[in-house]
């Protein structure tokens, strides 16, 4: 589909990119000048210096259409770079300025990694840079900043951020409400949600249990291997209104076995612990 946008070139929005594409011009290659339609704001010789340079950055360069993009329309370069992306979510004891990270899951599409806090976290700031693409759902607010202050590194990555291509296609809710809407079940996770995962931290960190971090784990998997899910979800969905339907369409592949098993009755046990201390306040 990259190759296939137009819309990276200011001036040139979704109605005149399909006024493009019905005119003939599919592709980068394939560009007029002077165009078939008129463009706004770029002018002729700067429109033609920014395709040469969409160009040079397909190979290593996706921050180059990122930066240029809306973020909604960050989809577009997912295929593209699929081999070099990386689908993250992180677990924290809370929002505060002395809130820690707890967990990390990361995935890219083949292999699952998880970073323990006390165990192997400091791995994480080599390993993320092994990748040039991030996808998350509402990172840009939350889990990068945070990585960023915790590390104090700078992640210059490409960033799909799944919370402003699936509200573009009108979804809300947060990531469970997204799952929920295309079918996306817990199961066993199923009414977990990022406060309870502050808890399952607190009765492994506490109590040594290693049922409440492996179930931790298991949340932290789900949200992450899911992201791949819903992107490639919102990613048909765009390309079914575009000519490129039928060549451009991508398969949803099987989901990766998780490593830990999420244990419902050590999320019974803590619900109701949490329950009666709350009862007795």
């Amino acid at each position: 589909m990259l190759q296939h946008t137009f819309c990276h070139i200011d001036g040139i929005g979704r109605k005149t990119e399909q006024h493009l594409w019905a005119s003939g011009i599919h592709t980068w290659q394939q560009w007029q000048d002077p165009p078939p339609v008129p463009l706004k704001h770029t002018g002729r010789l700067e429109t033609i210096r920014l395709l040469e340079q969409s160009l040079d950055a397909l190979t290593t360069n996706p921050h180059f259409f990122t930066e240029k993009l809306a973020s909604c329309e960050h989809w577009r370069i997912f295929p593209h770079y699929r081999e070099q992306t990386a689908f993250l979510d992180i677990e924290t004891t809370g929002l505060g300025s002395s809130a820690e990270i707890t967990t990390i899951a990361l995935y890219d599409g083949k292999n699952i990694t998880t970073y323990v806090n006390g165990q192997n976290l400091q791995y994480f700031e080599e390993d993320i840079f092994n990748y040039k693409v991030l996808v998350t759902y509402n990172g840009k607010s939350f889990d990068v900043p945070f990585i960023e202050n915790y590390f104090r590194i700078r992640l210059d990555h490409a960033h799909i951020d799944l919370r402003h291509v699936l509200s573009k296609l009108g979804f809300k809710g947060g990531l469970k409400g997204c799952e929920k809407a295309i079918g996306i079940k817990r199961h066993e996770l199923d009414g977990v949600d990022g406060y309870f995962a502050v808890l399952l931290w607190h009765e492994y960190e506490h109590y040594a249990d290693k049922k409440a971090l492996e179930t931790l784990l298991a949340y932290n998997i789900a949200d992450t291997v899911n992201l791949e899910t819903l992107l490639i979800y919102a990613y048909n969905r765009q390309i079914g209104s575009t000519p490129f339907k039928e060549e451009l369409l991508i398969e949803n592949p099987e989901q990766p076995t998780c490593p830990y098993q999420a244990d419902v009755s050590t999320v019974l046990r803590i619900q109701q612990k949490y329950m009666n201390n709350r009862n007795k306040r």
